[in-house]
Order: structure tokens, then C-alpha cells, then sequence
């Protein structure tokens, strides 16, 4: 700008007090946003609020327009409706008088945002298309099938942040806005977007923020009497000591609000404690740091739900093969649970139904469990669409994601369960297994480590389907690209909490249909009292030729390796870059491994049933 602006003194609210003071012209404000100042970024100049940058606008008459996308290099008329927002004069959006409903998606895909939200944003665009509303979206990302041109009756390409929305929110004037489908990204929006007038569809912004917040979920679950790991909340490093002291570690640690995992962090003592809060108070300034008792052997479940405040039918359970502690996004699932007990089911359907109804959920809500000893705590909950609603969808037939709109709109769960087959859901019976398993990028990255952890690391997945968890478990690991073998050597490397029956039964059957054997020597001693063969080699530093040389030049085909503590993860990384480097399929958990041994006999009988999806699950008769 030619002329600096006089930065604002007055302390109460200077803007609004004094809006033609002449400390923020006309002209300096609408040039700044021809520049691509957004308010936030004024207001911190200016040190005032976003929404004193906001009301100054709107007395100017500063306002941003929208102009239609040229898809036609300007050779036609261009007929798309997608438009795109700036300060010029002349809007070429035209908002039409029809209801409508405003979904915001995702934002760009990235790790951790996953494309499974863009199949949520799709599906609820045919539902309010059959439903009589006009559906407009919001994202900025041309990449995702939300944005072609034949999918929403509007679209608009503008960032999902409160200002972007909003302008378009007064433009449209729709009924409601659902952000419950785009992920972690909309769903902050909701509180300010409420408080601004906006009606969220769907569970109130005051329940999202019940959940989100972990103080506030602690004491609802204390409330309901629902177990959960011991936890804390610290804004420095005495307290998170303080913390962990109490709880005893492992702990998980974690910045509040965080997307895809991002930041967390499984800590061991209290030098890395120290390390991290050092780094992660830095990034998460507005939100204080959570930590939260690991359970390190304990087994983690999915559950997606469908509830209106107070109804809730259960429309898929997944239980993942990974140990706990890996980011769902992450996690090998299975649909129905292939290896719990009635007892463990019907608990987390129960504290499920609570949750829901504690929190006014309306739509989707998924829920997060580890089970130590038949014991089940709840991890956290989400009240939106997960990044598993399109595989439980698909596994089962059912249009999880339209009744949810619909119950965003006001039909009743009770009224609509006979009419979408949901009305036995809870005890869902099928008759096929689907096994949906992460795709990983560590071949491209070699040197960014393998080991799974709370942050998600998954670029993609695949989903299988099977009458037998073998033929499911063997169909998905060979179309993510872990050909598992049909003979040749296993390194088996267990933690002291997994030698148990269950290595023991592993091992037996892989040494029974012929494989060598090659196992660390205490692992070695564990296999040998049980009359299994195998030869001992060294761990990473013991001594050479160790395992990663042996994996290096070719003579292992198959690794097992269960880390438990700080040191062993180390070594893990050791190994997975190996198997990486090499080409060797591996394993990190003892369930895992039995899920392996089982597609490795089935790939062996070469026993594989090829249908179509609609065989399986029966779209047609829904």
C-alpha cells in the first residue's frame, strides 16, 4: 500500500466505536483484502477481533462476490456452478429460493484427512438431492468427487474457515449446514458458526465440544460410570510430571483437538516427556497438552452409530489386529469381530448407546475402545461420520450415511429403522467377513520409519470380503502388496507379554506346513521348551550377522515381531526398514500374526470364492 494505516489504539472495541475514524479507510480495507488478508489476519495486526474486522467490512460494504468458474476457456458461456470467491463488484452466484443445505467437506487430503470423508460428503448430497433440498458444498480441494461438476447443485471453492463459510452462509441463506461428514476440519467450525446464528444439522455444536474437550469427557464418563484410562490435563512441564507420576507410564500425550492423530506421541520416561512437551506446547498454544494412560496390552474396537437423541442402533463393530496404540486410520479391521467375547460386545453396545444419548448425537457417531482382560474402557468419541463409515456401509449394504441425513432433518431412528433394513442391526448376523486394511507409504519414504503409532501414517486401504477370515485376510494383504509366503524361513521376535499359548499355536503351525524358523534367543528358548525347532540369531547391536544383515541378503520371507517399551520399538524400526528395504512382509502383534498364519494356509489350498460385492452383502434387496 502506498500510505500505512494508523494502527488502532482505542481499547474497547475501536472499530466498532469509531468505524469511520479514519484508522482503517475504506479503501486500505478493501485493498488489503484484494491482497488476500483474511480478518483473522487483520485483526492480529490491527489488535482487535476477527469479528471487529468482520462488522468494519460490512458497514464499508466490503464483501466478497462470487464468479463462476471458466470451464469453457471463455469460448462459451460457462454453464458449471462452481464458483470462487473475490472482492470485485459483480457476483455471478446467484442464490435461488429453494431450501437448501450447505455440507462442508473435507479440506485438502492429506494424511491423517482421509478420502473417506469425501465419500461421506458424496453420499449425503444424494440424500438431500432425494430428500427436495438444494445441496451446495463447500471445499477446496478439485481433487475429490465431491467437486465434479455433476455431483452438488452448487459448489463453491473457498477454504474451510469461519470467514470463507460464513460469507457464502449469507450469501445462500440455507436452513442448516451439516459438518459432521467433512472430519476433524468442519466440525471446529461449529461452535463459532452456532454462535454467529447458524443452525447446525446434527449434533449441537455444545455436544461436539463435550466430546472434543477432555476434561469435559472425563466427567461425562465419570458420570455415566463408563471405565476409561486414567488421564490429565497439563499446560506445563511440573504438571505433565506431575501427571505421570500418578498414572505411572506408558502414557499417551497428545495436543487437544488434534487431526488424524497429529502430534501424539507414546512416552516411556520422563526424558522423553521432557522432549516432547518442549516441541508440542510450541504447536499447541490455545489448547493444553492431554495424557492419558497407555494400555499397552489391551485390544482396540470401532463402533459406528446411528442416534437422534434418543434412539441408537449399532451399524458396525470392527475389531482391529493391531495392538493399541495404533491410530484406527491404521489398523487391519474386521467386521463383525472375528475373536471377542458376547460379553465385551454387549458392554460397548451399552456404554455406546449411553454415549450417544449423554452427548445429543444426531447422525453418525463413532466410538473407540480398548479391552484389557475381558475389562472395556472407552478411548474417545466422535460425533461425526469416521473415516470407517464407508467401509461399514459397503461391508454390510446399508445407507448408513442417508439415514443419517435424514435424521439431520428431522425424521425419527424409530420411524426409518424397518425402511433401511436397521431394524436388527444390533445383532447383525452376516453371513461374509470384511477386512479393511491400510495401504503405506515407507517403501517411497524410506528413512521416515515403519513402526505404527497414535499418528496416522495410511495413504489408503483395501477391502476384502469373505465367507472364511483366511480367504478375507489373504485377499486383503495381497492387494495392498504384502504377498505373504508360502514357504521358506520366519523370524519370529516376541515381546516377554506375548510368549504365550498364543506365539506357541503361531509358531506350531508354521513350522507344521514347513517353514524354518529363526527367532531371537530368548524368544528362541521360549519356542524350543515347546518342542518347536528354530535357530537363534542377534538383535540389532548384539553382535553380527544380526537380523537385519540376514533379512538384507534375502533368507527371511515372513517377519513376526511384537515390541513392548521404548527399546524394543527401536529395534522394531531396525527390522521394519529391513523388511522394507527387502521386500518382506511383517507383522507387529501376536492377532496379527494368527491372522497371517490363517490366509498364508488358505493361499496354500489356493481355496478363493471371487463374487461381486453386491453378492455378498445384497444391495438390490435393500
Amino acid at each position: 500500500m502506498s500510505k500505512e494505516p494508523t494502527v488502532l489504539t482505542t481499547s474497547e472495541n475501536p472499530v466498532l466505536a469509531h468505524p469511520l475514524s479514519g484508522k482503517l479507510s475504506k479503501e486500505y480495507l478493501l485493498k488489503a483484502k484484494r491482497l488476500g488478508f483474511s480478518d483473522l489476519q487483520l485483526a492480529h495486526i490491527f489488535k482487535v477481533t476477527q469479528h471487529d474486522i468482520r462488522q468494519l467490512r460490512k458497514f464499508y460494504g466490503v464483501e466478497s462476490v462470487y464468479k463462476t468458474v471458466d470451464t469453457c476457456a471463455a469460448e462459451f458461456d460457462a454453464k458449471t456452478p462452481y464458483h470462487y470467491s473475490t472482492y470485485e463488484f459483480e457476483n455471478e452466484s446467484v442464490a435461488s429460493n429453494k431450501p437448501k443445505v450447505v455440507i462442508l467437506g473435507g479440506g485438502p487430503n492429506r494424511i491423517g484427512q482421509g478420502i473417506e470423508f469425501d465419500y461421506c460428503c458424496v453420499q449425503a448430497v444424494f440424500a438431500l438431492k432425494e430428500a427436495g433440498y438444494e445441496a451446495i458444498m463447500i471445499n477446496c480441494n478439485p481433487e475429490t468427487v465431491s467437486t465434479d461438476y455433476d455431483i452438488a447443485d452448487k459448489l463453491y471453492f473457498e477454504p474451510l474457515t469461519f470467514e470463507d463459510t460464513m460469507n457464502i452462509l449469507e450469501h445462500e441463506k440455507p436452513i442448516g449446514v451439516i459438518v459432521s461428514f467433512g472430519g476433524q476440519t468442519p466440525l471446529r467450525l461449529s461452535t463459532s458458526l452456532e454462535k454467529s446464528g447458524i443452525k447446525i444439522l446434527g449434533t449441537s455444536s455444545e455436544g461436539i465440544d463435550v466430546a472434543e474437550d477432555r476434561k469435559k469427557f472425563g466427567e461425562l464418563l465419570d458420570r455415566l460410570n463408563i471405565p476409561h484410562p486414567d488421564y490429565g490435563i497439563a499446560a506445563s512441564i511440573d504438571e505433565a510430571l506431575e501427571l505421570t507420576d500418578r498414572i505411572g507410564y506408558p502414557v499417551l500425550v497428545r495436543p487437544s483437538y488434534v487431526l488424524g492423530g497429529r502430534a501424539m506421541k507414546i512416552i516411556y520416561n520422563d526424558d522423553s516427556l521432557r522432549e516432547y512437551i518442549e516441541q508440542a506446547l510450541v504447536v499447541s498454544e490455545e489448547h493444553p497438552l492431554l495424557i492419558d494412560r497407555f494400555l499397552e496390552h489391551a485390544k482396540e474396537f470401532d463402533i459406528d452409530a446411528l442416534a437422534d437423541e434418543t434412539d441408537c442402533v449399532i451399524s458396525g463393530i470392527m475389531e482391529h489386529i493391531e495392538a493399541a496404540g495404533v491410530h484406527s486410520g491404521d489398523s487391519t479391521s474386521v467386521l463383525p469381530p472375528y475373536n471377542a467375547s458376547t460379553t465385551v460386545i454387549e458392554q460397548m453396545k451399552e456404554y455406546s448407546r449411553k454415549m450417544a444419548q449423554a452427548l445429543g448425537v444426531v447422525g453418525l457417531v463413532n466410538i473407540q475402545f480398548a479391552v484389557q482382560d475381558e475389562e472395556v474402557f472407552v478411548i474417545e468419541v466422535n460425533p461425526r461420520a469416521s473415516r470407517t463409515v464407508p467401509f461399514v456401509c459397503k461391508a454390510t449394504g446399508l445407507p448408513i450415511v442417508k439415514v443419517a441425513c435424514n435424521l439431520m432433518l428431522g425424521e425419527k431412528l424409530a420411524d426409518v429403522k424397518g425402511k433401511y433394513g436397521l431394524a436388527d442391526c444390533d445383532h447383525l448376523d452376516l453371513k461374509h467377513l470384511a477386512v479393511k486394511e491400510p495401504v503405506f507409504p515407507f517403501s517411497k519414504f524410506l528413512k521416515s520409519g515403519v513402526y505404527l503409532g497414535p499418528e496416522m501414517r495410511s495413504t489408503g486401504e483395501v477391502m476384502s470380503l469373505a465367507t472364511g477370515f483366511g480367504e478375507a485376510f489373504a485377499k486383503s494383504s495381497l492387494s495392498t502388496g504384502m504377498k505373504l509366503p508360502t514357504s521358506g524361513t520366519v523370524f519370529i521376535s516376541v515381546s516377554d507379554a506375548d510368549k504365550n499359548e498364543h506365539t506357541i499355536h503361531v509358531a506350531k503351525r508354521l513350522y507344521g506346513i514347513g517353514f524354518d524358523i529363526l527367532a531371537t534367543v530368548g524368544t528362541s528358548d521360549h519356542l524350543k521348551k515347546y518342542g518347536i525347532e528354530c535357530r537363534a540369531v542377534y538383535k540389532v547391536g548384539e553382535g553380527r550377522p544380526n537380523i537385519f544383515d540376514i533379512i538384507r541378503l534375502g533368507k527371511v520371507q515372513f517377519i513376526i515381531n511384537t515390541p513392548r517399551g521404548e527399546k524394543a520399538r527401536y529395534d522394531e524400526e531396525a527390522i521394519g526398514a529391513a523388511a522394507i528395504l527387502s521386500g518382506v512382509p511383517f507383522v507387529t502383534t501376536v492377532e496379527a500374526a494368527e491372522a497371517a498364519v490363517m490366509g498364508i494356509e488358505c493361499i496354500r489350498q489356493q481355496n478363493f470364492e471371487v463374487k461381486s460385492l453386491q453378492e455378498y452383502v445384497g444391495y438390490e434387496s435393500k
